[in-house]
């Protein structure tokens, strides 16, 4: 869920009034904890993308400083009000998210009359306006993003969350009536805090030689917080052993919004952790997945009798067995790259190579004296690739296509009819640029295998 630096656009379309109090107090609130603004940023829900977001004064250069947050002003499981308890008792509030002693914090504190974020608190989105897809009636959810992977990682999320809620995060109120009033303890609740933990919340890098150790728990950094994304940023956070600092790393002019980034995420990434996606063709970082199960099935469609189809089982065990493939893994493929460049070479020569060559193969245990050439797999390499390998390629990608709802043309007739594409709600538009991206990667992929 949570990595590093990184963080949401989750409350829907921002109205046009700017309320200067929650800013006012907010402001007031860094100067007591010593958060230092730089006089040429400014926070505002004026000229944004959405929500609240940072805004520059005056004209920024690259290397300067925009805020530091010192690391008392972060809220986290070590900071928050009830530590202690928390610190003694880790051993039971372990789970698959790791995120649970935060979440605690931040329903204790958001509830404790004097809690010393409550002017931070007052920047949050409305909890109840979250766009997440998760929040989204399930046959919405399905109708915009079918094919796209969101719906299937929602109802993992969901099932997760009402797990960790009820078999660890209630018995941990009930156990402590004094810090958790009844008003948080309700599921829907958790549910919206897992939402904005999942957009609002960074998660400091481990250092190179850590790196056999647990991720760092999440935390959340107020200022930091505020900035909204771009896979073109102008900002980045740096992590110090004192403070938390952002730097400008482009040139801003004075009036431009000041973008931070998530990490390097797909549309599809960013709709299901963050609520919104990245309008086409603005991220470079979008990716397509071809599930490895719909490659064998592909590979079976190819078979004639039961022998090739046994002979098909004993070649997908093996690359299970090189852990090439798995029943819920991907291959993933992005506009420049195959991400998964060796574990789709690597299945494609499996499926396709001649039964005793594979023969050999398996009794090498997969291991050959020489890589040869034709097993690079580059976007620009696929129309060189073996005729099977690209067919098999190419009636993967089909398979997945039929997987949507609609079809290419379908969705660029929404995009270049201006009038009808503002007529559609904020998901329906969110979704639409998710599944246009998609598709166009693996249209591309079609014409690379022809």
């Amino acid at each position: 869920m949570a990595t590093q630096a990184k963080r949401r656009r989750v409350a829907g379309p921002a109205g046009s009034d700017d309320d200067p109090a929650p800013v006012a107090s907010f402001l007031s609130w860094c100067q007591r904890v010593g958060l230092e603004l730089s006089p040429k940023v400014a926070v505002s829900r004026q000229g944004t993308v959405a929500g609240y977001g940072m805004v520059a004064r005056e004209s920024v250069q690259p290397g300067e400083l925009l805020f530091a947050v010192p690391r008392a002003a972060l809220l986290s499981q070590h900071t928050c009000s009830i530590s202690g308890v928390l610190e003694r008792e880790r051993g039971a509030l372990q789970s698959q998210s790791g995120w649970v002693p935060l979440l605690l914090a931040l329903l204790h504190e958001m509830q404790a009359p004097a809690s010393p974020w409550s002017p931070y608190f007052a920047l949050w989105p409305e909890l109840g306006r979250l766009q997440h897809p998760m929040f989204w009636p399930e046959e919405e959810r399905r109708r915009l993003l079918q094919g796209t992977g969101v719906p299937e990682a929602v109802e993992k999320d969901l099932v997760n969350i009402r797990s960790e809620y009820y078999s660890i995060v209630l018995p941990f109120m009930d156990a402590h009536p004094d810090l958790f009033s009844p008003r948080v303890r309700s599921l829907e609740l958790y549910r919206q805090l897992v939402a904005l933990v999942m957009a609002y919340s960074f998660q400091e890098p481990l250092e190179e030689e850590e790196d056999e150790k647990e991720p760092n728990s999440p935390l959340m950094v107020p200022a930091a917080d505020i900035l909204n994304h771009l896979a073109n940023h102008n900002a980045n956070l740096e992590y110090s052993p004192t403070c938390l600092r952002m730097v400008a790393i482009q040139p801003i002019p004075k009036g431009h919004e000041i973008f931070n980034t998530y990490g390097q995420m797909a549309n599809w990434q960013l709709i299901h952790m963050y609520g919104f996606a990245e309008p086409y063709p603005d991220n470079t970082n979008d990716t397509a997945d071809i599930q490895m199960v719909t490659v064998r099935e592909a590979a079976l469609q190819g078979t004639k009798v039961e022998a090739e189809r046994l002979l098909l089982y004993e070649r997908w065990d093996f690359l299970c067995k090189l852990e090439m493939v798995g029943e819920e893994g991907a291959f993933v493929i992005g506009r420049e790259e195959v991400l998964t460049e060796e574990e789709l070479a690597t299945t494609l020569k499996v499926l396709c190579m001649p039964a005793e060559e594979f023969r050999e193969f398996k009794d090498q245990n997969g291991w050959e004296d020489d890589k040869s050439e034709e097993d690079s797999l580059t976007i620009t390499d696929i129309p060189k690739l073996k005729a099977s390998w690209r067919q098999l390629l190419r009636d993967s990608v089909l398979l997945t296509l039929q997987t949507y709802a609609t079809d290419l043309k379908t969705e660029q007739d929404l995009l270049s009819n201006k009038e009808v594409y503002a007529a559609l709600s904020w998901r329906e538009q969110q979704a639409l640029q998710v599944r246009y991206g998609q598709k166009m990667i693996l249209h591309r992929l079609l014409e690379l295998t022809r």
